[in-house]
């Protein structure tokens, strides 16, 4: 058996669980996050981005402080989206292969609510959820919070950039009784800082990241320079040249997702476009036709691709630059994960040419120039 993890603090039904998923190693934030949340368990806030182990690192110390006798929830873990949500509960499932069993209920929008609140009814320890589920649940009285000692907040910049600022507010209020918040954040705006101040011990533990190192240093950083006529045909011919590799691309628009992945389902490449529009039944479809790799790349809005984890993505492609500075972060943060090498690259017209700089300073990044 690994002692990586042991040494960690992890005890051995755990490390056997996460040694058959092939974790043998921690990554950084595990190395950090887990003595301390082992040890003391108190108040943390910790700055990752995606892709970096996140959900071991606050999911294995959770497990050893739940008490798998006591058949009431015992923490609370709160995520973006429903996709990120439903990993997350995968992963716990799978970290307790080999220990008591611990009952984890996903809840999220697009699952029929009158189900859910029938599976709140048998033994739970471990809610995992969407922060509008959550609190359409708490309203129907179906979700009983007494119990809860763990809050977990996941991609918390997301969910306020989501805008449930209210939502978290009152997620706190009802779990006024809880011993300790941990909090993960990929950046970390003024909101945040805001929202922790009013919610969390003023001496909690922080594991900052410089944030010259909160974009994944396996990623390789480029940018090409073409006309906004000419960015289908670059996305073709770069696609084309990278034969089986799978890839996301990023829209800024709704409109341009449907028309760019219009044009290339023309040129014969194998697509799927998943933008707001979407019903959850349409979402969930084009979803796993991607990781059932029956199409090869994901064209996405910033808005819908949030929480998407896809492992073994070789290259994304930002069509253009985000709105927003750190969504650069979530964006490039979808492939290199799990130690793996990835591609950023991003397409510019000839006047963005000093937002690149821009980029490079604020971030501690290098581009590349492709032609």
């Amino acid at each position: 058996m690994s002692t990586a993890f042991t040494k960690l603090g992890i005890p051995d039904d755990l490390n056997q669980g996460i040694e058959a998923l092939g974790i043998l190693e921690p990554t950084p934030i595990q190395a950090q996050a887990i003595p301390f949340l082992m040890e003391d368990g108190g108040d943390l806030i910790a700055q990752a981005q995606t892709g970096t182990g996140k959900t071991a690192a606050f999911g294995l110390p959770l497990l050893t402080k739940i008490d798998p006798s006591f058949k009431e929830i015992q923490a609370v873990i709160i995520a973006p989206t429903r996709e990120l949500a439903q990993q997350i509960g995968k992963q716990l499932f799978r970290y307790t292969k080999f220990s008591a069993k611990i009952f984890v209920e996903v809840l999220a929008g697009g699952d029929k609510i009158d189900l859910q609140v029938k599976k709140l009814l048998r033994p739970t320890h471990i809610v995992v959820a969407t922060p509008g589920r959550f609190m359409d649940l708490l309203k129907l009285k179906a979700i009983r919070l007494q119990s809860v000692r763990h809050l977990v907040l996941d991609e918390a910049d997301e969910m306020l950039s989501m805008g449930f600022q209210k939502e978290l507010e009152e997620i706190f209020k009802q779990t006024k009784d809880r011993k300790s918040t941990w909090l993960f954040s990929a950046t970390f705006q003024d909101r945040i800082k805001s929202m922790v101040e009013q919610h969390m011990s003023a001496k909690a533990h922080m594991i900052k990241v410089d944030k010259k190192h909160v974009v994944n240093q396996n990623i390789d950083h480029q940018f090409a320079i073409c006309s906004r006529e000419d960015k289908t045909d670059f996305i073709y011919k770069y696609l084309i040249a990278h034969g089986e590799e799978r890839g996301l691309i990023f829209c800024r628009t709704r409109a341009g997702a449907v028309s760019l992945g219009a044009d290339l389902t023309k040129l014969g490449l194998a697509v799927g476009v998943l933008q707001g529009d979407l019903s959850q039944k349409d979402r969930d479809k084009v979803m796993r036709s991607f990781k059932n790799e029956r199409t090869q790349f994901l064209l996405a809005t910033d808005v819908a691709a949030r929480g998407i984890d896809v492992e073994g993505l070789s290259f994304v492609i930002q069509h253009q630059l985000p709105d927003a500075m750190q969504y650069y972060t979530h964006r490039s943060g979808r492939t290199a994960r799990a130690g793996k090498k990835g591609v950023s690259i991003t397409l510019i017209e000839p006047k963005e040419r000093r937002k690149i700089t821009q980029l490079e300073k604020e971030l501690g990044l290098n581009f590349s120039m492709v032609e």
